[in-house]
């Protein structure tokens, strides 16, 4: 079975403090780049961040989910499958019943992928995402990921829905000279998969969400809002040290409306490190999220 959490273990790998700098700096502090005119109309989040309570009462933590004002789910495999044990159209009715909506799942797109793709499309998600694929050893390796990515985009557009890829930090560091991100970008059919930006990640390796938004402008439809301790430089193995959002150190105002502007359409959270009770601090999250003006 597809185990994310075991996944997670393994990325937590951090980049030199001298890359951080002022990228850093940029992602966490850029308060005059973009115009701030909006707000998350339907927020979501990821419910790995509740994954130690969900498998316990599924429908109980969706229904605290809802009264939190989470609008948005975002599923993953876990023992019960991306459905909870509801099967998908037992999924979706009490989701629907709570006023929200699944939109996409996490999920392992190497097994059973064209079941997996029917299912979803059948009760209107709009996305299927592979989570992770860790380090590769070379940039040729990066290029076969890219060669199957596009397979599985294949598959979901056959079906109606869309595949995407969600990053780590491995993707934004440099490799060889390069960013695999940059691979992953460049050798994938923009007609078959879009990408989910993991904002937590992406200045965890030293980088400014910023600059790649722009860079590739309208690829990045989904992102996770997961926030960062303030002061932590990364260092080699570090543990994962996200905090309750709005609590840390990423200027998300800024670079929410920077997402606006170059295509995002789905503002998922996603907690993985917890300074109380998990359900808590997806609560505080979202209270935050959904006053937040960008």
């Amino acid at each position: 079975m597809y185990n994310r959490k075991e996944f997670l273990k393994r990325s937590g790998g951090a980049a030199l403090g001298l890359m951080l700098g002022s990228t850093l700096s940029a992602a966490c502090n850029t308060s005059s780049r973009v115009k701030i005119n909006g707000s998350i109309k339907a927020l979501g989040i990821q419910l790995y961040s509740l994954r130690d309570d969900l498998p316990k009462d599924p429908k109980g933590i969706l229904k605290q989910l809802a009264a939190f004002g989470y609008k948005e789910i975002e599923s993953y495999e876990g023992a019960q499958g991306m459905f909870w044990g509801m099967g998908n159209k037992g999924f979706k009715s009490y989701v629907d019943g709570l006023g929200m909506k699944i939109v996409s799942s996490h999920c392992d797109f190497r097994a059973d992928f064209e079941r997996k793709a029917a299912e979803a499309a059948e009760i209107g998600m709009s996305y299927l995402i592979c989570p992770y694929v860790g380090p590769q050893k070379t940039l040729d390796d990066y290029k076969k990921l890219a060669d199957e990515f596009n397979k599985a985009g294949e598959i979901c557009k056959k079906n109606g829905i869309r595949f995407a890829y969600h990053n780590h930090d491995y993707s934004f560091r440099q490799q060889d000279g390069q960013y695999p991100q940059d691979i992953f970008m460049q050798h994938t059919d923009q007609s078959l998969m879009d990408y989910e930006m993991d904002i937590y990640w992406v200045v965890t390796a030293g980088q400014d969400p910023i600059a790649w938004l722009k860079k590739y402008n309208g690829r990045f439809k989904l992102c996770h809002v997961k926030d960062r301790k303030k002061g932590a430089v990364p260092q080699k193995g570090e543990p994962n040290l996200s905090v309750i959002v709005g609590t840390g150190s990423i200027d998300f105002k800024t670079i929410l409306a920077a997402a606006r502007a170059e295509g995002m359409q789905h503002y998922i959270l996603e907690q993985e490190a917890y300074e109380k009770a998990p359900v808590e601090c997806v609560k505080e999250g979202a209270a935050y999220l959904n006053k937040l003006v960008f």
